[in-house]
């Protein structure tokens, strides 16, 4: 992308604001939010439900309209762009995570994979090497031909995963990606995610309910009532692999 953030940060939003009206009725969701994430960062969102986790998802990811104040994805102002640029930075450098899977039951795990591709222009040949080497990434190679009703609810997870990862993102958004999980398949997509953080650099907003996913993060951001109460750093972006090279 062009443009650059001043101290590493890939994420910036700056006085975010965002309100919902039904009728007479006014939410205000976001309440000048201010936020700035680093490159290669794993964010943790916590709060109560209602508090405005998910806005400030899609409204940092483009997703959502803001009101008031501004993101910056590497340097560049979402909210100056038309819909067709913002569809476009998406398609291009963000991937996306939900606990409801949103996989298409009538196709495969890789045509699932590679249908961003497909949607983006990507010839057919590479979308569907590069969708094989993203299941390859999550341990799913085995399983390219399944379709979604054939794999276990830890499985499904790892096809979506393997489906934010293969445009090759900057930033992968993730609003409860375990939420549809048993402990032990949870622990074993976090597992996934922190390693791709790790090898490839990954930056994080996962937005969560449980304890054990945020804990595995660098930074927790708590909410409530549409505004971040206070943030928690568990671990330096870059710590842990610091500590790999020098325990190898």
């Amino acid at each position: 992308m062009a443009g650059a953030s001043a101290g590493g940060f890939v994420i910036e939003a700056r006085g975010v604001e965002k309100t919902y009206r039904t009728g007479t009725v006014a939410v205000h969701a976001l309440r000048g939010v201010s936020l700035r994430v680093r490159r290669g960062e794993m964010v943790a969102v916590m709060g109560p439900s209602g508090c405005g986790k998910t806005t400030l998802l899609n409204c940092l990811s483009g997703l959502d309209e803001f009101d008031a104040g501004t993101v910056l994805i590497d340097g560049v102002d979402i909210s100056r762009m038309s819909d067709d640029r913002r569809t476009d930075l998406r398609a291009r450098n963000m991937g996306f995570i939900f606990q409801t899977y949103n996989l298409l039951p009538v196709l495969s795990a890789v045509e699932n994979v590679e249908l961003p591709l497909i949607v983006a222009g990507v010839r057919p040949r590479e979308a569907r090497a590069r969708a094989l080497e993203a299941l390859e990434r999550v341990g799913l190679g085995a399983f390219a031909h399944h379709r979604p009703n054939q794999l276990s609810g830890g499985q499904r997870q790892r096809v979506t995963v393997a489906r934010a990862l293969v445009n090759r993102p900057t930033i992968v958004w993730a609003d409860e990606p375990t939420g549809a999980l048993d402990s032990k398949n949870a622990a074993d997509v976090m597992d996934l995610m922190v390693e791709l953080n790790r090898t490839h650099g990954l930056t994080y907003v996962i937005v969560t309910h449980d304890p054990a996913v945020a804990s595995r993060c660098h930074r927790i951001v708590h909410m409530a009532d549409g505004e971040i109460l206070r943030e928690e750093l568990l671990t330096p972006v870059g710590a842990e692999s610091a500590r790999s090279r020098a325990d190898g």
